[in-house]
């Protein structure tokens, strides 16, 4: 279906059908006149059958050729009473009886008017000469040519007719049973054609033919009459109707008659005038903010009556072919002729300021946003010949011009070929998504972390990058954001978490030194019930160390369900993992989140160290963060730090890891892996295969002791953990470093191996090498014991 009929609704026709029912009606009233004129003819010819035989008899009888032929025939057209004459083809009379009182016969020449003769009879061509003149007694030859008698003696028969009806007591009777005589005369050619035997004859008609006739013809008139009428009713008929349909499909509730059909329609049929294509047309959506919260809050009925008082004051403001109308639920779709985008701002600003003035209790806000359309520009690039507006592509650019205005926020933005490109690339990425992740094009590049007193490694976190062979290596900015909206960011967190464990596997099998890598899990993964055990099967199928994975919450994810983000951390935990805070510091409830959750691990947002040199009340709050996640048994790192004073602030404030452009940017894998120090392969436990029969065994984890915490003491009882001197009384502390407390050991649940095939022979198990983890107290026993059991 074509795009211009889509929503072309149908028209009322009304000059064209009355023309054409006009054009039928007299085609009609002339068949009528034509059949009854045949009718007619056939009649006469019916009645005058007789004396065309009688005339024919006589003709042969005088084409004898003898004299005494020629008398009889004659003498038998006297006797007969006929008024006859024979003419040559020069139109003189050569024999005569009777008064001659046929058409064109002149009496002072006692001759036929050449000129009469030739419009009385019938297929002859113009002109005066003899020649023509044997041409038409020629045509006569068929015998069915009347010439017409001089009507004197019709009228005479018609006048005393006339009469005799007027002064007739029963004369409706008679008419059905009367007659009328009509003379006419008979011609024929004699002689070889070259002589004309002209016969009067008396044509005897009964009037009950004529009188059949002529109801006939009155009748058919009517039935034409009402029938033309029946027509233009149905005309009149369907113009109502469609007028009547159209106000059902234009129907609106708060703008009357002025929905979204009826906008499209109109704005079509403005912008496809030729006069009009030179103009420039904004083609708006304009919405009315939290419009369902104020129904909630009111009522549907006030929400309307209210929406209804905008659209009225819109109306106001408009110019001649300016539309507003009515779209959804708190939709304005306006078509408003402007001079250039700062004459459309003008304008929407003007009529929002209208619309916000409007008293009520209830504080009004509206967005817009505004396409610009050329219809000139427009049917150039259509390349047809009939623009025909396309209104959905421009209402829908404008709706997305509206959307790039934040969620709640009022303003009006423009459609422009940015807003094309984003989409586009949108669309893209989309496409791609998961042929990107079969065909391994995401990369995992490493930011490694340091100690900033020590600036030796001490762990690193894990980025993605999407090298792709067409558009090279794309940065995470430009497809994370896509993917988190979509919902295939959950997808990405399993590669990224697959891909590490396998890395780390892979090193320790080489002999290097691992040190715990950071992977991000997005909020939309906490949504999943058994994230702790999912994350738990990557890794422990990769044969990975969970010890050497950190996952990374941020802290806006601390903003869904809370129990159930509870109940995720102590089970990951539980199974080992290292959990950390990313961002901190970036939202609004980041000291609940501490007050809650069980953390390991806090990352100080990069926003403290921008711009933040030789600002005390920066200083003043990151050593505060510090100190505090210290006292909560934390370990802490701070991000996007790149200069040396800011290392040196963190350092002696007692920041346990600096991850930053100071030390190294984000690096791939074959680069990180050069900064890895080597050292002898770390063993993993292994599950021993169990005997074919189910056991149960207790998995005890060893004692860790909680890793020495240093501080400052002074004389007058007061403690810091950073400082040399005492912020109370200005006297230098000694270094006081608390012992390491030993911790109770957990007792795990009874496990029940799962049962062996029995054909399967019991193989030993293998050592467990225990490393213990730096600042790390085990406070609490696992939500649930792991499947491979491992430290």
């Amino acid at each position: 279906m074509r795009y211009e009929d889509k929503y072309k609704l149908p028209k009322a026709r009304v000059v064209g059908p009355i023309i054409g029912h006009s054009i039928v009606f007299i085609v009609i009233i002339a068949a009528i006149f034509i059949a009854m004129n045949i009718i007619s003819d056939y009649v006469i010819d019916v009645r005058s059958e007789a004396d065309r035989e009688y005339v024919m008899r006589v003709a042969a009888q005088y084409e004898r050729g003898t004299d005494s032929a020629r008398d009889k025939a004659t003498s038998t057209l006297v006797k007969d009473g006929h008024a006859y004459c024979v003419v040559d083809y020069n139109g003189k009379v050569l024999d005569s009886n009777g008064t001659i009182t046929c058409k064109g016969y002149d009496a002072t020449k006692n001759a036929f008017d050449t000129d009469s003769l030739n419009g009385m009879l019938t297929d002859a061509e113009e002109g005066t000469n003899a020649q023509e003149i044997h041409a038409v007694v020629l045509a006569m030859s068929d015998n069915k040519t009347f010439i017409a008698d001089d009507m004197q003696g019709s009228v005479y028969n018609w006048n005393n007719f006339s009469k005799a009806f007027k002064n007739d007591p029963d004369k409706w009777n008679h008419l059905f049973s009367g007659t009328v005589g009509v003379a006419y005369w008979i011609g024929t050619p004699v002689n070889d054609a070259t002589e004309i035997l002209l016969v009067k004859a008396e044509l005897t008609v009964h009037l009950k033919d004529y009188m059949y006739m002529l109801g006939g013809l009155i009748v058919a008139i009517v039935i034409a009459v009402v029938v033309f009428i029946l027509l233009i009713l149905g005309v009149v008929r369907n113009l109502n109707s469609n007028r009547k349909m159209r106000r059902v499909m234009f129907r609106d509730n708060i703008a009357p008659g002025r929905n979204w059909l009826w906008y499209v329609n109109t704005s079509q049929d403005i912008m496809s005038k030729k006069r009009n294509e030179r103009k420039i047309y904004a083609v708006v959506e304009l919405e009315f903010i939290k419009y369902r919260n104020f129904v909630l809050c009111h009522s549907v009925k006030e929400a309307e009556d209210l929406l209804k008082q905008v659209a009225k004051i819109i109306t106001v403001k408009l110019r001649d072919e300016e539309l507003c109308a009515h779209n959804g639920s708190s939709s304005l779709p306006l078509l408003l002729e402007v001079a250039d985008e700062a004459d459309a701002r003008r304008r929407l600003e003007d009529i929002i300021g209208a619309l916000i003035a409007i008293p009520t209790n209830y504080k009004l806000a509206f967005k817009a946003g505004v396409y610009l359309v050329n219809p000139a520009n427009e049917k150039l690039a259509s390349r047809h010949r009939r623009y025909v507006a396309d209104m959905d592509l421009y209402y829908n650019n404008a709706c997305t011009a509206s959307m790039s205005i934040a969620n709640g926020e009022a303003g009006i933005a423009f459609f422009d070929q940015k807003l094309v490109d984003e989409e586009k690339w949108i669309s893209i990425v989309t496409e791609r998504q998961q042929i990107a992740v079969n065909n391994q094009e995401f990369v995992v590049y490493y930011q490694p972390k340091y100690d900033p007193r020590t600036n030796e490694l001490k762990g690193a976190e894990a980025l993605i990058r999407w090298n792709t062979a067409d558009m090279g290596l794309v940065p995470p900015s430009k497809f994370i954001p896509i993917f988190e909206d979509n919902g295939f960011i959950t997808q990405i967190d399993d590669y990224m978490v697959s891909h590490i464990a396998r890395d780390q596997r892979r090193w320790l099998n080489e002999g290097r030194k691992c040190v715990p890598i950071s992977v991000n899990i997005s909020r939309a993964h906490f949504s999943q019930p058994d994230l702790a055990e999912h994350i738990c099967s990557m890794v422990d199928k990769e044969g990975a160390p969970r010890d050497l994975i950190e996952i990374e919450l941020t802290e806006s994810a601390f903003f869904d369900d809370e129990n159930a983000m509870l109940a995720t951390i102590n089970k990951l935990k539980g199974y080992g993992f290292l959990v950390s805070m990313d961002d901190f510091g970036s939202g609004y409830s980041s000291l609940n989140s501490l007050k809650d959750m069980p953390l390991d691990i806090l990352k100080l947002d990069a926003g403290f160290f921008r711009g933040s040199e030789n600002n005390p009340r920066t200083e003043i709050v990151v050593s505060e963060a510090l100190r505090l996640a210290k006292s909560l048994n934390m370990i802490t790192v701070a991000e996007g730090v790149e200069e040396q004073s800011q290392v040196d602030f963190l350092a002696a404030e007692g920041c346990d890891m600096i991850q930053g452009y100071y030390y190294a940017k984000p690096m791939p894998r074959e680069e990180y892996e050069t900064r890895l120090p080597g050292g002898a392969p770390r063993q993993v436990y292994q599950a021993p295969v169990q005997q074919a029969a189910p056991v149960q065994q207790v998995y005890q984890a060893p004692v860790q002791q909680a890793a020495p915490v240093a501080y400052w003491a002074c004389e007058c009882g007061q403690t810091m953990n950073t400082g040399k001197f005492c912020g109370y009384c200005g006297k230098p502390m000694p270094v006081y470093q608390a012992p390491a407390v030993p911790q109770q050991p957990v007792v795990m649940a009874p496990v029940e191996a799962p049962v062996q095939s029995a054909a399967q022979a019991p193989v030993a198990p293998q050592a467990v090498f225990q490393e213990p983890v730096a600042t790390q107290s085990v406070t609490e026993a696992p939500a649930a014991p792991p499947a491979d059991p491992q430290v």
